[in-house]
Protein backbone atom coordinates (compact mmCIF):
# COMPACT_ATOMS: atom_id res chain seq x y z
CA UNK A 1 0.00 0.00 0.00
CA UNK A 2 2.35 2.84 -1.31
CA UNK A 3 2.33 6.30 -2.65
CA UNK A 4 4.39 7.39 -5.04
CA UNK A 5 4.95 11.36 -5.85
CA UNK A 6 5.46 11.84 -9.78
CA UNK A 7 4.06 15.08 -10.98
CA UNK A 8 3.23 18.89 -9.60
CA UNK A 9 5.91 18.32 -6.44
CA UNK A 10 7.11 21.65 -5.96
CA UNK A 11 5.75 23.01 -9.24
CA UNK A 12 2.19 23.88 -9.69
CA UNK A 13 1.10 21.67 -13.27
CA UNK A 14 1.77 18.31 -14.15
CA UNK A 15 -0.18 16.67 -11.66
CA UNK A 16 0.29 13.30 -11.03
CA UNK A 17 0.27 10.49 -8.03
CA UNK A 18 0.56 6.69 -8.12
CA UNK A 19 -1.04 4.47 -6.01
CA UNK A 20 0.36 0.60 -5.43
CA UNK A 21 -2.58 -1.43 -3.69
CA UNK A 22 -4.70 -4.30 -3.41
CA UNK A 23 -2.85 -5.64 -6.22
CA UNK A 24 -3.44 -2.33 -8.60
CA UNK A 25 -1.44 0.05 -10.13
CA UNK A 26 -3.42 3.44 -9.66
CA UNK A 27 -2.66 7.11 -11.03
CA UNK A 28 -4.61 9.98 -9.70
CA UNK A 29 -4.44 12.02 -12.60
CA UNK A 30 -1.67 12.41 -15.32
CA UNK A 31 -1.68 16.08 -16.65
CA UNK A 32 0.67 18.04 -18.76
CA UNK A 33 3.39 20.08 -17.72
CA UNK A 34 3.10 23.89 -18.91
CA UNK A 35 5.73 26.64 -18.59
CA UNK A 36 9.20 26.56 -17.64
CA UNK A 37 9.97 22.85 -15.91
CA UNK A 38 12.32 23.76 -13.09
CA UNK A 39 12.38 20.28 -11.51
CA UNK A 40 12.80 16.69 -13.30
CA UNK A 41 9.55 14.62 -12.71
CA UNK A 42 10.37 10.69 -11.88
CA UNK A 43 9.07 8.73 -14.70
CA UNK A 44 5.59 6.27 -13.57
CA UNK A 45 7.16 3.35 -11.32
CA UNK A 46 5.89 0.85 -14.10
CA UNK A 47 4.68 0.87 -17.60
CA UNK A 48 2.02 2.90 -19.02
CA UNK A 49 0.23 -0.44 -20.07
CA UNK A 50 0.02 -1.84 -16.59
CA UNK A 51 -1.95 0.75 -14.85
CA UNK A 52 -5.48 -0.42 -13.96
CA UNK A 53 -7.37 2.60 -13.33
CA UNK A 54 -6.88 6.52 -13.23
CA UNK A 55 -8.89 8.84 -11.22
CA UNK A 56 -9.83 12.04 -12.52
CA UNK A 57 -10.18 15.56 -10.25
CA UNK A 58 -10.97 17.29 -13.23
CA UNK A 59 -10.43 18.37 -17.01
CA UNK A 60 -7.85 21.15 -16.90
CA UNK A 61 -5.19 20.17 -19.08
CA UNK A 62 -2.45 20.50 -16.00
CA UNK A 63 -4.67 17.53 -14.36
CA UNK A 64 -5.83 15.18 -17.61
CA UNK A 65 -3.68 16.19 -20.81
CA UNK A 66 -1.51 13.27 -20.74
CA UNK A 67 -4.27 10.71 -20.43
CA UNK A 68 -4.01 10.04 -24.60
CA UNK A 69 -0.38 9.37 -23.99
CA UNK A 70 -1.20 6.32 -21.23
CA UNK A 71 -3.87 4.93 -24.22
CA UNK A 72 -0.20 5.60 -26.78
CA UNK A 73 1.67 3.42 -24.65
CA UNK A 74 -0.95 0.45 -24.23
CA UNK A 75 -3.15 1.39 -21.41
CA UNK A 76 -6.58 -0.64 -21.53
CA UNK A 77 -7.95 0.16 -17.75
CA UNK A 78 -10.33 2.49 -16.90
CA UNK A 79 -10.81 6.33 -16.26
CA UNK A 80 -12.94 7.49 -13.43
CA UNK A 81 -14.41 10.87 -13.33
CA UNK A 82 -17.62 13.25 -12.18
CA UNK A 83 -20.21 12.75 -15.24
CA UNK A 84 -19.41 17.05 -15.84
CA UNK A 85 -15.41 16.18 -16.11
CA UNK A 86 -16.24 13.31 -18.77
CA UNK A 87 -18.00 15.42 -20.60
CA UNK A 88 -15.26 18.11 -20.85
CA UNK A 89 -12.93 15.36 -21.41
CA UNK A 90 -14.61 14.30 -24.42
CA UNK A 91 -13.53 17.69 -25.93
CA UNK A 92 -10.47 18.42 -24.10
CA UNK A 93 -8.14 15.18 -24.63
CA UNK A 94 -9.29 15.85 -28.54
CA UNK A 95 -8.15 19.36 -28.43
CA UNK A 96 -4.54 18.03 -26.16
CA UNK A 97 -4.12 15.95 -29.65
CA UNK A 98 -5.06 18.57 -32.42
CA UNK A 99 -2.55 21.14 -30.48
CA UNK A 100 0.31 17.91 -30.61
CA UNK A 101 -0.21 17.24 -34.28
CA UNK A 102 -0.23 20.91 -35.20
CA UNK A 103 2.87 21.29 -33.37
CA UNK A 104 4.67 18.12 -35.38
CA UNK A 105 3.82 19.57 -38.29
CA UNK A 106 5.11 22.92 -38.04
CA UNK A 107 8.35 21.57 -36.35
CA UNK A 108 8.49 19.30 -39.61
CA UNK A 109 8.34 21.88 -42.01
CA UNK A 110 10.55 24.26 -40.09
CA UNK A 111 12.85 20.88 -40.49
CA UNK A 112 12.50 20.61 -44.30
CA UNK A 113 15.12 23.90 -44.09
CA UNK A 114 17.58 21.53 -42.27
CA UNK A 115 19.76 19.12 -43.36
CA UNK A 116 19.80 15.96 -40.64
CA UNK A 117 16.99 16.72 -38.72
CA UNK A 118 15.05 13.63 -38.21
CA UNK A 119 11.30 13.68 -38.62
CA UNK A 120 9.04 15.07 -35.01
CA UNK A 121 6.24 12.97 -33.78
CA UNK A 122 3.79 13.95 -31.49
CA UNK A 123 3.36 12.79 -28.30
CA UNK A 124 0.08 11.37 -29.05
CA UNK A 125 -2.72 11.77 -31.46
CA UNK A 126 -6.50 11.74 -32.30
CA UNK A 127 -6.63 7.87 -31.99
CA UNK A 128 -5.15 7.96 -28.56
CA UNK A 129 -7.20 10.69 -27.24
CA UNK A 130 -10.51 8.64 -28.58
CA UNK A 131 -9.23 5.68 -26.62
CA UNK A 132 -8.57 7.52 -23.58
CA UNK A 133 -11.84 8.85 -23.87
CA UNK A 134 -13.89 5.69 -24.20
CA UNK A 135 -12.12 4.59 -20.98
CA UNK A 136 -13.59 7.36 -18.74
CA UNK A 137 -16.73 5.95 -16.48
CA UNK A 138 -18.66 8.80 -15.55
CA UNK A 139 -19.61 9.45 -11.98
CA UNK A 140 -22.05 11.05 -9.82
CA UNK A 141 -20.92 13.26 -6.70
CA UNK A 142 -21.24 11.93 -3.54
CA UNK A 143 -21.60 8.26 -3.84
CA UNK A 144 -19.27 5.49 -2.48
CA UNK A 145 -18.17 3.43 -5.87
CA UNK A 146 -16.33 0.08 -5.77
CA UNK A 147 -13.67 0.32 -7.98
CA UNK A 148 -12.59 -3.83 -7.20
CA UNK A 149 -11.84 -5.78 -4.17
CA UNK A 150 -10.40 -3.74 -1.50
CA UNK A 151 -10.73 0.12 -3.43
CA UNK A 152 -13.45 2.24 -3.34
CA UNK A 153 -13.79 6.05 -4.42
CA UNK A 154 -15.96 8.87 -3.52
CA UNK A 155 -16.18 12.50 -5.44
CA UNK A 156 -16.93 15.76 -3.47
CA UNK A 157 -17.40 18.83 -5.03
CA UNK A 158 -14.90 20.80 -5.10
CA UNK A 159 -16.25 24.41 -6.61
CA UNK A 160 -12.53 24.76 -9.02
CA UNK A 161 -14.40 24.10 -12.42
CA UNK A 162 -17.21 22.60 -13.93
CA UNK A 163 -17.05 19.01 -12.85
CA UNK A 164 -14.08 19.68 -10.37
CA UNK A 165 -13.54 17.60 -7.01
CA UNK A 166 -11.39 16.16 -4.38
CA UNK A 167 -11.58 11.97 -4.49
CA UNK A 168 -11.93 9.81 -0.97
CA UNK A 169 -9.59 6.95 -1.81
CA UNK A 170 -10.53 4.02 0.83
CA UNK A 171 -7.98 1.51 0.81
CA UNK A 172 -7.88 -2.73 2.44
CA UNK A 173 -5.00 -5.01 2.03
CA UNK A 174 -4.13 -7.44 4.17
CA UNK A 175 -7.07 -6.48 6.70
CA UNK A 176 -5.09 -3.26 6.61
CA UNK A 177 -7.74 0.06 5.90
CA UNK A 178 -6.31 3.32 4.98
CA UNK A 179 -8.15 6.43 3.73
CA UNK A 180 -6.61 9.38 1.49
CA UNK A 181 -8.15 12.08 0.23
CA UNK A 182 -6.83 14.11 -2.98
CA UNK A 183 -7.77 17.86 -3.05
CA UNK A 184 -7.92 18.19 -6.36
CA UNK A 185 -7.51 21.95 -6.80
CA UNK A 186 -9.29 23.86 -4.50
CA UNK A 187 -11.91 26.42 -5.40
CA UNK A 188 -12.24 30.05 -4.56
CA UNK A 189 -15.46 31.05 -2.86
CA UNK A 190 -18.15 33.13 -3.55
CA UNK A 191 -17.10 32.74 -7.37
CA UNK A 192 -19.69 33.00 -10.25
CA UNK A 193 -21.47 29.98 -11.46
CA UNK A 194 -20.16 27.61 -9.40
CA UNK A 195 -20.40 26.32 -5.87
CA UNK A 196 -18.28 26.64 -3.05
CA UNK A 197 -15.92 23.79 -2.03
CA UNK A 198 -17.35 20.97 0.13
CA UNK A 199 -16.15 19.79 3.69
CA UNK A 200 -14.74 16.18 3.80
CA UNK A 201 -15.49 14.77 7.34
CA UNK A 202 -12.40 12.46 7.79
CA UNK A 203 -8.95 11.18 6.52
CA UNK A 204 -5.87 9.53 7.17
CA UNK A 205 -3.81 11.06 4.70
CA UNK A 206 -4.43 14.31 2.36
CA UNK A 207 -2.77 15.19 -0.44
CA UNK A 208 -3.69 18.98 -1.36
CA UNK A 209 -3.02 21.73 -3.61
CA UNK A 210 -0.99 25.22 -2.87
CA UNK A 211 -1.04 26.75 -5.02
CA UNK A 212 -2.17 29.92 -3.80
CA UNK A 213 -0.43 29.10 -0.47
CA UNK A 214 1.48 32.41 -0.13
CA UNK A 215 -1.18 34.64 -0.50
CA UNK A 216 -4.45 36.03 0.64
CA UNK A 217 -7.19 37.27 -1.96
CA UNK A 218 -8.86 40.57 -0.79
CA UNK A 219 -10.63 40.63 2.64
CA UNK A 220 -14.10 41.25 0.96
CA UNK A 221 -14.98 40.24 -2.13
CA UNK A 222 -13.82 42.24 -4.92
CA UNK A 223 -16.23 43.82 -7.32
CA UNK A 224 -16.04 42.17 -10.49
CA UNK A 225 -18.60 43.56 -12.53
CA UNK A 226 -17.29 47.63 -11.40
CA UNK A 227 -13.76 46.57 -12.27
CA UNK A 228 -14.08 45.05 -15.39
CA UNK A 229 -16.57 47.84 -16.76
CA UNK A 230 -14.51 50.83 -16.19
CA UNK A 231 -11.25 48.71 -18.44
CA UNK A 232 -14.11 48.17 -20.53
CA UNK A 233 -15.22 51.90 -20.99
CA UNK A 234 -11.57 53.50 -20.78
CA UNK A 235 -10.88 51.19 -23.60
CA UNK A 236 -13.65 51.47 -25.80
CA UNK A 237 -13.03 55.37 -25.23
CA UNK A 238 -9.86 55.17 -26.49
CA UNK A 239 -11.26 53.13 -29.60
CA UNK A 240 -9.63 49.92 -28.90
CA UNK A 241 -10.28 46.06 -28.52
CA UNK A 242 -9.98 44.15 -25.48
CA UNK A 243 -8.17 41.42 -25.50
CA UNK A 244 -9.27 38.26 -22.68
CA UNK A 245 -6.51 35.65 -22.66
CA UNK A 246 -9.09 32.86 -21.52
CA UNK A 247 -9.21 29.26 -20.15
CA UNK A 248 -11.39 27.30 -22.67
CA UNK A 249 -13.43 26.08 -19.96
CA UNK A 250 -14.18 27.82 -16.71
CA UNK A 251 -12.85 31.22 -16.74
CA UNK A 252 -14.18 32.21 -20.50
CA UNK A 253 -17.75 31.28 -18.64
CA UNK A 254 -17.61 33.32 -15.84
CA UNK A 255 -16.62 36.47 -18.62
CA UNK A 256 -19.21 35.94 -20.23
CA UNK A 257 -21.60 35.87 -16.86
CA UNK A 258 -20.09 38.63 -16.24
CA UNK A 259 -20.53 40.53 -19.59
CA UNK A 260 -24.37 39.25 -19.77
CA UNK A 261 -24.95 41.34 -16.51
CA UNK A 262 -22.42 44.61 -17.60
CA UNK A 263 -24.96 44.58 -20.71
CA UNK A 264 -28.38 43.93 -19.02
CA UNK A 265 -27.69 46.57 -17.21
CA UNK A 266 -26.35 48.89 -19.38
CA UNK A 267 -23.00 50.12 -17.65
CA UNK A 268 -20.96 51.01 -20.64
CA UNK A 269 -22.17 54.65 -21.71
CA UNK A 270 -21.71 55.60 -25.79
CA UNK A 271 -21.05 51.60 -26.63
CA UNK A 272 -23.79 50.26 -25.53
CA UNK A 273 -23.57 47.46 -28.31
CA UNK A 274 -20.24 46.47 -27.92
CA UNK A 275 -19.80 42.73 -29.89
CA UNK A 276 -18.19 39.97 -28.16
CA UNK A 277 -16.42 37.60 -29.73
CA UNK A 278 -15.58 33.84 -27.97
CA UNK A 279 -12.61 33.25 -30.64
CA UNK A 280 -12.29 29.20 -29.56
CA UNK A 281 -14.08 26.06 -30.89
CA UNK A 282 -13.12 24.33 -27.45
CA UNK A 283 -14.57 27.54 -25.52
CA UNK A 284 -18.03 27.07 -27.56
CA UNK A 285 -18.68 23.49 -26.96
CA UNK A 286 -17.49 24.06 -23.08
CA UNK A 287 -20.02 26.46 -23.11
CA UNK A 288 -22.74 24.05 -24.30
CA UNK A 289 -21.51 21.47 -21.78
CA UNK A 290 -21.83 23.55 -18.84
CA UNK A 291 -25.70 24.16 -19.82
CA UNK A 292 -25.66 20.57 -19.80
CA UNK A 293 -24.41 20.18 -16.26
CA UNK A 294 -26.35 23.33 -15.06
CA UNK A 295 -28.70 21.22 -12.96
CA UNK A 296 -25.16 19.69 -11.25
CA UNK A 297 -23.25 22.18 -10.46
CA UNK A 298 -24.75 25.88 -10.73
CA UNK A 299 -25.14 27.74 -7.68
CA UNK A 300 -27.80 29.32 -6.42
CA UNK A 301 -27.61 32.72 -8.04
CA UNK A 302 -27.03 31.06 -11.11
CA UNK A 303 -29.56 28.89 -11.14
CA UNK A 304 -31.95 31.37 -10.24
CA UNK A 305 -31.38 33.00 -13.46
CA UNK A 306 -32.00 29.41 -15.06
CA UNK A 307 -35.40 29.16 -13.51
CA UNK A 308 -36.38 32.61 -15.27
CA UNK A 309 -35.51 30.93 -18.55
CA UNK A 310 -32.39 33.71 -18.77
CA UNK A 311 -29.39 31.70 -19.93
CA UNK A 312 -26.33 33.01 -17.65
CA UNK A 313 -23.53 33.26 -20.16
CA UNK A 314 -25.61 34.65 -23.07
CA UNK A 315 -26.35 37.73 -24.52
CA UNK A 316 -27.06 39.88 -27.76
CA UNK A 317 -24.29 40.95 -29.47
CA UNK A 318 -22.33 37.54 -28.46
CA UNK A 319 -20.65 36.11 -31.62
CA UNK A 320 -18.86 33.04 -31.66
CA UNK A 321 -16.06 32.12 -33.85
CA UNK A 322 -15.07 28.82 -34.78
CA UNK A 323 -13.72 28.40 -37.95
CA UNK A 324 -10.20 30.15 -38.99
CA UNK A 325 -11.48 32.50 -41.45
CA UNK A 326 -14.03 33.64 -39.00
CA UNK A 327 -10.72 34.68 -36.27
CA UNK A 328 -9.29 35.80 -38.96
CA UNK A 329 -11.54 38.32 -39.66
CA UNK A 330 -12.36 39.81 -36.02
CA UNK A 331 -9.17 41.58 -36.76
CA UNK A 332 -10.36 43.52 -39.96
CA UNK A 333 -13.38 44.76 -37.96
CA UNK A 334 -13.01 48.24 -36.44
CA UNK A 335 -15.37 48.42 -34.21
CA UNK A 336 -13.44 48.73 -30.28
CA UNK A 337 -14.83 44.90 -28.94
CA UNK A 338 -13.88 42.37 -26.64
CA UNK A 339 -11.93 39.29 -28.03
CA UNK A 340 -11.68 36.45 -25.46
CA UNK A 341 -10.14 33.41 -27.13
CA UNK A 342 -7.37 30.68 -25.61
CA UNK A 343 -5.05 30.29 -24.63
CA UNK A 344 -5.30 31.97 -21.19
CA UNK A 345 -1.49 32.08 -20.56
CA UNK A 346 -0.56 32.76 -24.22
CA UNK A 347 1.48 30.05 -24.89
CA UNK A 348 -0.74 28.71 -27.87
CA UNK A 349 -3.89 28.72 -30.18
CA UNK A 350 -5.86 31.97 -31.25
CA UNK A 351 -5.09 34.17 -28.54
CA UNK A 352 -1.34 35.12 -29.87
CA UNK A 353 -2.86 36.08 -33.44
CA UNK A 354 -5.29 38.75 -31.42
CA UNK A 355 -1.87 39.93 -29.75
CA UNK A 356 0.04 40.45 -32.26
CA UNK A 357 -2.61 42.60 -33.98
CA UNK A 358 -3.18 44.32 -30.32
CA UNK A 359 -0.29 44.25 -28.39
CA UNK A 360 1.45 47.32 -30.08
CA UNK A 361 -1.84 49.06 -30.25
CA UNK A 362 -2.13 51.82 -26.91
CA UNK A 363 -5.55 52.05 -27.31
CA UNK A 364 -6.39 48.33 -26.67
CA UNK A 365 -6.04 46.64 -23.56
CA UNK A 366 -4.77 43.31 -22.81
CA UNK A 367 -6.61 41.57 -19.76
CA UNK A 368 -5.36 38.46 -17.66
CA UNK A 369 -7.72 37.08 -15.88
CA UNK A 370 -6.23 33.79 -14.36
CA UNK A 371 -3.08 32.50 -13.62
CA UNK A 372 0.17 32.37 -15.50
CA UNK A 373 2.60 29.82 -14.97
CA UNK A 374 6.42 30.89 -14.74
CA UNK A 375 8.01 31.04 -18.10
CA UNK A 376 4.14 31.28 -20.14
CA UNK A 377 3.84 34.69 -22.56
CA UNK A 378 0.91 35.55 -20.28
CA UNK A 379 3.39 35.69 -16.79
CA UNK A 380 5.97 37.66 -19.54
CA UNK A 381 3.74 40.34 -20.00
CA UNK A 382 1.90 40.39 -16.59
CA UNK A 383 5.46 41.27 -15.00
CA UNK A 384 5.94 44.28 -17.77
CA UNK A 385 8.09 43.41 -20.38
CA UNK A 386 8.76 45.89 -23.11
CA UNK A 387 9.13 43.74 -26.50
CA UNK A 388 7.86 39.84 -27.35
CA UNK A 389 8.14 37.60 -30.23
CA UNK A 390 5.00 36.32 -31.97
CA UNK A 391 5.62 34.39 -34.93
CA UNK A 392 9.29 35.22 -35.51
CA UNK A 393 8.49 38.82 -35.57
CA UNK A 394 9.08 41.69 -32.67
CA UNK A 395 6.06 43.27 -31.53
CA UNK A 396 6.63 46.23 -29.18
CA UNK A 397 4.08 46.01 -25.85
CA UNK A 398 2.21 49.24 -26.03
CA UNK A 399 -1.00 48.35 -25.23
CA UNK A 400 -2.27 48.70 -21.41
CA UNK A 401 -1.60 44.96 -19.44
CA UNK A 402 -4.02 44.80 -16.81
CA UNK A 403 -4.95 41.76 -14.46
CA UNK A 404 -8.75 41.62 -12.98
CA UNK A 405 -7.98 41.31 -9.40
CA UNK A 406 -9.06 38.92 -7.29
CA UNK A 407 -10.79 36.35 -10.32
CA UNK A 408 -9.33 33.06 -9.05
CA UNK A 409 -10.42 29.72 -9.56
CA UNK A 410 -8.22 28.96 -6.90
CA UNK A 411 -8.80 29.36 -2.92
CA UNK A 412 -6.17 31.54 -1.44
CA UNK A 413 -4.43 30.74 1.68
CA UNK A 414 -7.19 31.42 3.88
CA UNK A 415 -9.40 29.38 1.71
CA UNK A 416 -6.86 26.11 1.67
CA UNK A 417 -6.47 26.28 5.26
CA UNK A 418 -10.35 26.47 5.92
CA UNK A 419 -10.71 23.08 3.98
CA UNK A 420 -7.92 21.30 5.74
CA UNK A 421 -9.72 22.43 9.44
CA UNK A 422 -13.01 21.43 8.05
CA UNK A 423 -11.74 17.33 8.83
CA UNK A 424 -13.40 16.80 12.00
CA UNK A 425 -9.77 15.27 13.16
CA UNK A 426 -6.74 16.08 12.07
CA UNK A 427 -4.97 14.09 9.51
CA UNK A 428 -1.93 11.90 10.26
CA UNK A 429 0.07 13.46 7.38
CA UNK A 430 -0.44 16.18 4.64
CA UNK A 431 1.12 16.22 1.52
CA UNK A 432 1.66 19.70 0.02
CA UNK A 433 2.00 19.42 -3.51
CA UNK A 434 0.64 21.88 -6.46
CA UNK A 435 2.95 25.06 -5.98
CA UNK A 436 5.75 26.66 -6.96
CA UNK A 437 9.05 25.31 -4.91
CA UNK A 438 9.03 28.18 -2.64
CA UNK A 439 4.89 27.89 -2.20
CA UNK A 440 5.10 24.00 -0.95
CA UNK A 441 7.48 24.65 1.79
CA UNK A 442 6.45 27.58 3.16
CA UNK A 443 2.45 26.18 3.16
CA UNK A 444 3.62 22.85 4.76
CA UNK A 445 5.51 25.13 7.78
CA UNK A 446 2.61 27.09 7.87
CA UNK A 447 0.45 24.12 8.44
CA UNK A 448 2.72 22.60 10.74
CA UNK A 449 3.67 25.29 13.06
CA UNK A 450 0.46 28.12 13.21
CA UNK A 451 -2.52 24.73 12.90
CA UNK A 452 -0.23 21.90 14.62
CA UNK A 453 -1.28 19.68 11.27
CA UNK A 454 1.43 17.21 10.38
CA UNK A 455 2.39 18.34 7.30
CA UNK A 456 5.70 17.38 4.50
CA UNK A 457 5.82 18.59 0.91
CA UNK A 458 7.62 15.79 -1.25
CA UNK A 459 9.75 16.20 -4.18
CA UNK A 460 8.83 13.95 -7.05
CA UNK A 461 9.88 10.26 -6.43
CA UNK A 462 9.23 10.45 -3.12
CA UNK A 463 7.29 6.90 -1.96
CA UNK A 464 5.68 6.58 1.24
CA UNK A 465 4.21 3.51 2.90
CA UNK A 466 0.25 4.25 3.50
CA UNK A 467 -0.17 1.04 5.97
CA UNK A 468 2.84 1.69 7.92
CA UNK A 469 2.61 5.84 7.94
CA UNK A 470 6.73 6.15 7.27
CA UNK A 471 8.56 7.39 4.01
CA UNK A 472 10.17 4.74 2.35
CA UNK A 473 12.19 6.88 -0.07
CA UNK A 474 12.54 10.67 0.39
CA UNK A 475 13.55 11.69 -2.81
CA UNK A 476 15.62 15.15 -3.43
CA UNK A 477 15.33 17.92 -5.77
CA UNK A 478 16.90 17.21 -9.20
CA UNK A 479 16.58 20.27 -11.61
CA UNK A 480 16.28 20.10 -14.94
CA UNK A 481 19.77 20.08 -17.04
CA UNK A 482 20.15 20.86 -21.20
CA UNK A 483 20.30 17.53 -22.81
CA UNK A 484 23.15 16.88 -25.26
CA UNK A 485 21.44 15.25 -27.50
CA UNK A 486 17.49 14.66 -26.62
CA UNK A 487 16.10 11.27 -27.70
CA UNK A 488 14.25 10.74 -31.09
CA UNK A 489 10.52 10.70 -30.56
CA UNK A 490 10.39 7.55 -32.43
CA UNK A 491 12.70 5.75 -30.51
CA UNK A 492 10.73 6.68 -27.56
CA UNK A 493 7.72 5.09 -28.98
CA UNK A 494 9.76 2.20 -30.21
CA UNK A 495 10.83 1.70 -25.88
CA UNK A 496 7.15 1.99 -24.95
CA UNK A 497 5.65 -0.20 -27.42
CA UNK A 498 8.16 -2.99 -25.77
CA UNK A 499 6.67 -1.96 -22.64
CA UNK A 500 3.45 -2.69 -23.44
CA UNK A 501 4.88 -5.50 -24.87
CA UNK A 502 6.23 -7.04 -21.56
CA UNK A 503 2.42 -5.55 -19.79
CA UNK A 504 0.89 -8.07 -22.68
CA UNK A 505 3.57 -11.10 -21.28
CA UNK A 506 2.92 -10.33 -17.70
CA UNK A 507 -1.17 -10.17 -18.51
CA UNK A 508 -0.58 -13.97 -19.95
CA UNK A 509 0.47 -15.29 -17.02
CA UNK A 510 -1.23 -18.91 -16.57
CA UNK A 511 -2.29 -18.78 -20.06
CA UNK A 512 -2.92 -22.19 -22.06
CA UNK A 513 0.88 -23.72 -22.91
CA UNK A 514 -0.14 -24.08 -26.32
CA UNK A 515 -1.11 -20.50 -26.83
CA UNK A 516 2.06 -19.07 -24.80
CA UNK A 517 4.24 -21.25 -27.05
CA UNK A 518 2.30 -19.90 -30.34
CA UNK A 519 3.04 -16.28 -28.82
CA UNK A 520 6.72 -16.67 -27.60
CA UNK A 521 7.27 -17.84 -31.43
CA UNK A 522 6.02 -14.71 -32.77
CA UNK A 523 7.93 -12.70 -30.64
CA UNK A 524 11.16 -14.27 -31.52
CA UNK A 525 10.28 -14.32 -35.30
CA UNK A 526 9.79 -10.66 -35.02
CA UNK A 527 12.94 -10.71 -32.86
CA UNK A 528 14.67 -12.50 -35.52
CA UNK A 529 13.92 -10.17 -38.15
CA UNK A 530 14.95 -6.75 -36.49
CA UNK A 531 18.19 -8.35 -34.76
Amino acid sequence: MKLTFIGAAHEVTGSCHYLNACGKHILVDYGMEQGINVLENKPLPVAEALIDYVFLTHAHVDHSGMLPLLSARGFKGKIFSTVATADLCSIMLRDCAHIQMQEAEWKNRKAKRSSNVEPHEPLFNMENADDAIKRIVPCPYDEIIEICDGVKIRFTDIGHLLGSSSIEVWLTEENVSKKIVFSGDIGNKNQPLLRDPAFTKDADYVVMESTYGDRLHSAERPDYIKELTEILQETFDRGGNVVIPSFAVGRTQEMLYFIRKIKEDRLIQRHEDFPVYVDSPLAVEATGIFHKNEGICFDEEAMELVKKGINPISFPGLRLSITSDESKAINFETTPKVIISASGMCDAGRVRHHLKHNLWRPESTVLFVGYQSVGTLGRILVEGVDEVKLFGEPIEVRATIRTLTGLSGHADKNGLIEWIEGFEEKPRKVFVVHGEDEVCKSFAECLQVEHGIKAYAPYSGTEFNLASGKLEYEAMPVYVKKKAKPVSDVFSRLVAAGQRLMAVIRKNEGGANKDLAKFADQINSLCDKWD
